[in-house]
């Protein structure tokens, strides 16, 4: 346990934060342990928590650039690895792999179940946290993931939706490239990803679902409009952030210099961190002006940043 204060665009140097891994979450028939990493600010009181799904392969190692951004603002993060990550090497044809979507979901649900005693793991921190702040947040599949914890479902392949994830300690979300309906799958996805059918009728949080103008899936024959459903096919209320020229990876959120990073662009990924808690504080109650602030900063992009809301 070590505290630092950020390099480079992907936290203020203003604010010094600390961060604690590996913690092992209690989970049943997993088979392997859930582990996490917390990044939590070393001032403050009353902090609100962002629970982080990770894309396919990445773990808690990853996506420092907004763990460490969102914590500077005043978030708690904590970032579970799932079985997907590539240090599992648990490949498409490995027969565990049709089941992981759910086994993500279930670490979700057993992160904020434990919620207390994770964060015990930083000394006072618990009594600095506001346990009626939670929000969850996904990239990529992890935005079905979190999805589900804000009340999406996943439909069958004969269309009929499945069962209602949600869990009661979440208050709102932000969904970054969240895969869309399932009518224009690819075989690809077909074959392996069957589950990536979401049902967004039922996603009632509070949720800011990001997408990038140029996020081409090969999950689908769409284009990236694909990645606004999330936004268009749920109901209110709900906030939608479209970067034209955001690729998959939104300029590097994954961390700095990755190598599949096809459009790098470090302001890009202030932009998507500062996005999501300006949204978060103003649904969460504590900075309702945050995200009138950041609009108004984004009406001069001329057309490179849009927002809409309902």
């Amino acid at each position: 346990m070590e505290p630092h204060s950020g390099t480079g665009p992907s936290a203020t140097l203003d604010r010094q934060l600390i961060a604690v891994k590996p913690i092992t979450v209690p989970t049943t028939g997993r088979g392997i342990d859930l582990q996490v990493k917390v990044t939590a600010p070393t001032d403050g009181t009353n902090l609100p928590v962002i629970v982080f799904s990770h894309g396919n392969a990445w773990s808690m190692d990853g996506y420092e650039p907004l763990a460490d951004r969102w914590a500077a603002a005043g978030f708690v993060v904590v970032q579970p690895t799932h079985l997907d990550s590539r240090r599992h090497r648990i490949g498409f044809d490995d027969p565990r792999f049709a089941t992981i979507w759910r086994v993500r979901i279930a670490d979700l649900h057993a992160v904020l179940d434990s919620l207390g005693d994770i964060l015990d793991h930083l000394s006072g921190l618990n009594a600095r946290v506001d346990r009626d702040r939670v929000a969850v947040v996904g990239h990529s599949w992890g935005a079905q993931t979190a999805g589900a914890l804000l009340g999406a479902r996943v439909l069958d392949a004969e269309g009929n939706p499945g069962e209602d994830f949600s869990h009661p300690a979440v208050k709102a979300g932000a969904l970054i490239a969240a895969t869309g309906t399932g009518d224009t799958l690819t075989p690809f996805a077909l074959e392996y990803l069957p589950f990536a059918r979401p049902d967004f009728s039922t996603m009632t949080a509070p949720t800011l679902v990001i997408a990038g103008g140029k996020d081409q899936s090969a999950m689908s024959t769409r284009g990236p409009d694909w990645f606004t459903d999330a936004y268009h096919l749920s109901p209110a209320p709900k906030r939608l952030l479209t970067i034209a020229e955001a690729g998959h990876l939104f300029g590097g959120i994954s961390g700095e210099a990755v190598a599949d990073t096809t459009d790098e662009d470090p302001a890009r990924v202030v932009l998507v961190a500062d996005a999501i808690s300006a949204h978060l504080h103003d649904v969460l109650g504590a900075g309702a002006s945050k995200w009138q602030n950041l609009r108004d900063r984004l009406s001069h992009s001329t057309g490179a940043v849009s927002t809409e809301s309902k």
